[in-house]
């Protein structure tokens, strides 16, 4: 960006301005297990500092909500399994129609189960579907191949993430429409993210700068961060703690 504050265009109006961030590998670091990712050291403090001074405060996961209502506050608005649902200020909600698909998730789930694909790992996150390969990046083409079988049989759309394949029903909600929601009414929006999936988050910016909102696209780089994202985003950060560091200077 031309200003030597990249961040100005949110500091500008913090009433009427807008953060939304990914979690794994934007606010917590990239873990071997899953279950084990954590905010980096100082965001959740950050985060509800930032809540009391901002418009909104929203962190946007493929995670469920169960798991990230673990792992930070009620007080924030949290948004899982890309939209589909989410918390705000504790009270929860569930995308229109998503709920019919639960059976459907829970069939392919078993059916990949007995799939026999040695190192494959299976989440099943009730109103979607992850498959893990991290660690084994050779079975990739495998995984792939498997999901979009399973995945045209049961109706469901396949969706590329980092080192791994997710399945989800055919409904339209993904980042972008999340920060559509969250933004609307807003004078500026940032959002930071460090994977394919985010890229429809700065699509997402960049039709509210079309509208005259001010906006700010934040990437979290790494060896696996994919080239688009780093070439549409305004500023480029090299991990969770970095990130932390950039937000800081909001409070």
């Amino acid at each position: 960006m031309a200003t030597a504050d990249p961040l100005e265009p949110i500091r500008r109006a913090p009433a009427s301005s807008v953060i939304l961030v990914d979690f794994d590998g934007t606010l917590a670091p990239i873990v071997d297990e899953p279950a084990d990712a954590r905010p980096e050291a100082g965001a959740v403090e950050l985060l509800m500092d930032l809540r009391d001074r901002y418009a909104a405060v929203v962190v946007i996961s493929g995670r469920p909500l169960d798991f990230l209502a673990t792992v930070l506050p009620p007080e924030l608005s949290l948004v899982g399994l890309y939209g589909l649902e989410g918390a705000d200020s504790g009270e929860r909600w569930e995308f229109s129609g998503a709920g019919a698909w639960r059976e459907a998730v829970a069939d392919v789930a078993g059916s990949l189960a007995d799939a026999g694909l040695e190192h494959m790992r299976i989440e099943n996150k009730g109103l979607s579907l992850t498959l893990h390969y991290r660690g084994h990046p050779g079975i990739a083409p495998d995984v792939d191949a498997l999901a979009r079988s399973r995945a045209q049989r049961a109706g469901l759309v396949v969706r590329p993430a980092r080192m791994s394949i997710e399945l989800h029903p055919p409904i339209d909600s993904d980042k972008g429409t999340v920060v559509d929601r969250y933004a609307a009414g807003a004078e500026a929006a940032m959002y930071a993210g460090d994977d394919v999936g985010d890229l429809t988050g700065f699509d997402a910016l960049d039709r509210l700068a079309r509208r005259g909102v001010r906006t700010v696209r934040v990437a979290v780089g790494s060896a696996e961060a994919p080239p688009a994202l780093l070439e549409h985003a305004d500023v480029v950060v090299g991990s969770p703690l970095e990130l932390v560091g950039l937000l800081s200077t909001l409070r």
